[in-house]
């Protein structure tokens, strides 16, 4: 018998955080409420598995994260780390033993290739909602092939104004994996689960803090942060996933015109996103054709949109002159000089442009040909007086432009 005791926190009073530490899926979903002890049982996990000679990686996006996990199952092996049957390096974040063939590990994945070089019996993406899919898709998968391994996803859906600060290109990617692992759960494929469960389902947060918590959250915050509950579309926006989907199409018919629209990036590196929408029209019928926003230069976002306009051989281009339409119709023009660049000066603000074009889609004469997941977020996740993104914006100036012919977004712009 060891000399040592190790000492897990008991969690058999926590039902629902218990079922994810003991399920045997070989693929789980976790999407939890704030303090609702996820990290706890991540890390219960993780080191249930470690004594049973299952090596661990955990990641997570940033190292305040990591260090909460990291901490945790520290104090939990404290014992067998002293009487040094287990080896830890703090700086590397591992506990291994058996010269490294038995090894617990926790990496950052704000850049999903800083998980490269690794292998795992178990992978755990804690607040991967925030990860940029590839952290799963390209890197971690590969990473259990070796073994056969199991991956555990743990996120809380974030608020509203939080998804800026997500690298996933589809800031749905957490809940729609949700869906698809508690659909096939429902289907009885038992390499699936899906478990959810509020902050109200920790008892050890007190019914005090709670009940207060109301009254410092807005209400679809709490509903997110606290309850747990995946929304999709924000109370209050102009678009709602009923009326998307009520508008698609599978083809557009014969267009009388097409405009190429572009809201450029405003950081200069390219950090942020540049939308870049296709919209034609068929006298008072318009459809959405393509969504070619991106993340890049100056340059990359210029040859896009003329790619774009010559592939579908649109009509022209258009840019607001508010957010750099000068500098779009020069950039543009280094990429081709012949593209017709139209320029529009807003005279309203962006919340009256924009209602005229969610009417549209109101009174059934918008269609998208398609589907275009990113941009329809947008549509439906923004709320006025919010920070407006960039395929949104390209997509109003599109319609607005094709719109100005028929009177109804005169008021709104001024088109040069």
């Amino acid at each position: 018998m060891p000399d040592y005791e190790i000492v897990i926190p008991e969690y058999r009073d926590h039902p629902k955080q218990m079922a994810f530490i003991e399920s045997d899926a070989k693929r789980i979903i976790v999407r939890a409420g704030r303090r609702s002890g996820k990290t706890y049982g991540l890390a219960i996990r993780s080191v249930q598995r470690f004594l049973k000679g299952r090596r661990q990686l955990y990641a997570a996006p940033t190292a305040e994260q990591l260090d909460t996990w990291w901490n945790l199952v520290c104090e939990m092996l404290d014992a067998p780390i002293r009487a040094g049957v287990f080896r830890k390096n703090e700086n590397e974040h591992i506990i291994e033993a058996n010269r490294g063939k038995l090894r617990m590990k926790g990496k950052t994945a704000w850049n999903a290739d800083t998980m490269r070089g690794d292998y795992a019996d178990d992978l755990l993406m804690e607040e991967y909602q925030l990860m940029n899919e590839d952290a799963w898709g390209v890197v971690g998968a590969p990473m259990l092939l070796t073994n056969n391994g199991d991956a555990v996803f743990v996120y809380t859906p974030p608020s509203l104004y939080s998804r800026s600060i997500s690298k996933a290109n589809d800031r749905q990617h957490a809940s729609k994996l949700y869906r698809k692992y508690a659909a096939e759960q429902e289907k009885g494929n038992k390499r699936y689960a899906a478990f959810t469960f509020t902050s109200h389902d920790n008892p050890h947060i007190t019914a005090e803090a709670l009940a207060g918590i109301v009254e410092d959250m807005s209400s679809i915050a709490y509903r997110m942060e606290i309850m747990a509950e995946d929304i999709d579309e924000a109370p209050g926006a102009l678009w709602t996933r009923k009326n998307l989907e009520s508008c698609r199409v599978a083809k557009a018919p014969d267009l009388e015109r097409i405009a190429v629209s572009i809201d450029p990036s405003v950081s200069r590196g390219g950090g942020d996103e540049a939308g870049i929408v296709a919209v034609g029209n068929a006298a008072k019928e318009f459809y959405v054709l393509e969504d070619a926003s991106l993340k890049g230069s100056p340059h990359a976002w210029a040859q896009a949109a003329v790619g774009l306009y010559k592939r579908l051989n649109a009509n022209y281009i258009v840019a607001e002159a508010n957010n750099g339409g000068v500098m779009v119709e020069m950039v543009i023009h280094e990429a081709d000089p012949d593209v017709p660049v139209r320029i529009v000066y807003a005279s309203r603000g962006k919340l009256v442009r924009a209602e005229p074009v969610a009417t549209v889609y109101e009174q059934g004469r918008a269609h998208h040909v398609g589907a275009f997941p990113l941009l329809e977020d947008q549509l439906c996740l923004h709320t006025p007086g919010g920070p407006s993104p960039n395929r949104l914006d390209a997509m109003v100036w599109a319609y607005a432009s094709l719109m100005n012919q028929y009177g109804s977004a005169k008021e709104l712009v001024d088109f040069v």
